[in-house]
């Protein structure tokens, strides 16, 4: 384990520090001055600084400025007196993770250190990967499904229908699916069949001849031609028009097709991939769907789960976007605090995927400090979404549903939780005892993380449990996730 490093002139501070992170089986390496620190740097580096901001021979924030120079990645916590609030703003704007106020509460400090340090580790995690960047992520057991899916489509030729929600990353999976396959050398070409005007869709699928139309000045290639040796992802498949899925069953079944306005027979060799969010067997009962076409394009199906199907993924995606978004504006990417993660957590995304993404680039432009909490969060996420509260739904933790909301008398929420453990014992279940006990320790966990804004000592405090029993706690029922 690499070392809590401290620097400060004052002696006593150190020692302080020192002794009190020894007690918490943390290494630690103290130092009276910056230039000691960066001569240390070049053999060895710390996984969390603790730095004053003046010292003698160099002030703390020209010693962030080199360290993070070096190693952008460091968590630094800067020392400053009450007086100094200025400078803990230039400290943030200068990358800090945090500043300690002095005199500071020894007990705040190690959870700072503690935190900083949990920092390191997921910072530390984040770079091992950052070599490429992912095409999808998802540790939930619905994404896994998909993941094993494209596995074994991957040396297949077959055509694939994917279904599920809007935003929910269905091209995604279709770029997945052509990369992994034997047409990956060849070119990937998406169309969104519902965003194209019913009087274009043809051309721009089929391509047209010189003069096949007013305004057709030139011969034009259709997306079937552009994607042969590949793949074309046909977004929307349920929007297309009925006119045009004669036309498309026609080309599946063998390969031909003409250009508008053209008599000469084409040919591509394609494969297909279909997406649509629409329920097809309803509209193939309701006859805006050929079901012949159907069951052209339904060989394969792979659904795609909605995000809150999903929502022990939400943490790690939340992250990634905030990364992106960091990158593509060049700035550094912001933390987000527990609680403002268990809110994020807890919230529907009817725009799925996309809605987070979205998100994130907002709180990535519009969150004033470079750690997000939950205040900083848009204004749909400031009221718990459809009545359920945002905190009781851990990301690790979804796959049992959350206890009901607790009403205001000890009596309602233990009737409710009677109610609750009613319900499983007549459907069955044979965990009750367990599963009831894992939902109501998540929910008094996340609920004082959120009333201490995420200090885990002090919620331990409040809970009247040990420190190191809320940390085992957090890790067994996946809330650090």
């Amino acid at each position: 384990m690499k070392s809590i490093w401290v620097v400060d002139d004052d002696h006593s501070i150190r020692f302080v520090l020192e002794k009190a992170l020894s007690r918490e089986g943390l290494p630690v390496r103290t130092f009276s001055n910056a230039r000691d620190l960066l001569a240390a740097l070049d053999e060895d580096t710390p996984q969390v600084l603790v730095s004053d901001i003046r010292m003698p021979g160099g002030s703390g924030l020209d010693l962030l400025a080199k360290v993070k120079a070096r190693l952008p990645g460091l968590p630094v916590i800067i020392m400053t007196a009450y007086s100094d609030l200025d400078s803990a703003v230039s400290a943030f704007q200068g990358g800090a993770f945090e500043y300690l106020p002095k005199p500071f509460d020894l007990t705040r400090a190690v959870e700072l250190i503690r935190r900083a340090q949990e920092e390191s580790v997921r910072e530390a995690v984040a770079e091992e990967g950052s070599g490429q960047m992912p095409e999808m992520l998802g540790q939930a057991p619905a994404m896994q499904d998909v993941f094993r899916a494209i596995g074994r489509l991957s040396q297949s030729h077959v055509t694939v229908m994917i279904t599920g929600e809007s935003g929910s990353g269905k091209e995604l999976v279709a770029r997945a699916l052509h990369k992994h396959s034997p047409r990956a050398e060849g070119p990937f070409v998406a169309i969104n069949t519902a965003a194209i005007p019913k009087d274009l869709l043809e051309s721009e699928l089929f391509g047209h001849e010189r003069g096949a139309f007013t305004g057709a000045q030139a011969t034009r290639r259709g997306r079937f031609e552009q994607a042969d040796g590949g793949t074309l992802f046909l977004d929307e498949i349920g929007d297309m028009p009925l006119e045009l899925q004669t036309r498309l069953l026609r080309v599946l079944s063998d390969g031909q097709f003409y250009r508008v306005g053209g008599h000469s027979p084409m040919r591509s060799n394609v494969r297909v991939i279909a997406a649509t969010h629409q329920n097809l067997e309803e509209r193939v009962r309701t006859g805006a769907f050929r079901e012949d076409l159907f069951h052209r394009l339904n060989v394969i199906r792979l659904r795609l789960p909605a995000l809150r199907e999903r929502r022990e993924d939400i943490p790690m995606l939340a992250r990634y976007f905030l990364q992106r978004s960091a990158n593509e504006l060049g700035v550094e990417a912001k933390r987000i605090s527990e609680p403002a993660l268990v809110r994020l957590a807890g919230f529907d995304y009817p725009g799925n995927v996309r809605q987070l993404e979205n998100i994130c680039h907002w709180l990535s432009v519009m969150a004033p400090g470079q750690v997000i909490e939950t205040k900083d969060l848009p204004p749909e996420l400031q009221t718990p979404a459809m009545g359920v509260e945002a905190e009781s739904h851990p990301a690790a933790v979804q796959q049992l549903p959350i206890l009901p909301s607790f009403g205001s008398s000890p009596e309602t929420w233990v009737a409710e939780m009677a109610r609750e453990a009613r319900r499983l014992l007549s459907a069955g279940e044979t965990d009750v005892w367990d599963a009831l006990t894992r939902r109501f320790e998540a929910s008094l966990i996340l609920t004082a993380l959120d009333v201490t804004r995420g200090r885990r000592i002090e919620a331990a405090q409040k809970l009247g449990i040990g420190r190191n029993t809320i940390t085992r706690k957090i890790q067994e029922l996946g809330l650090d996730a």
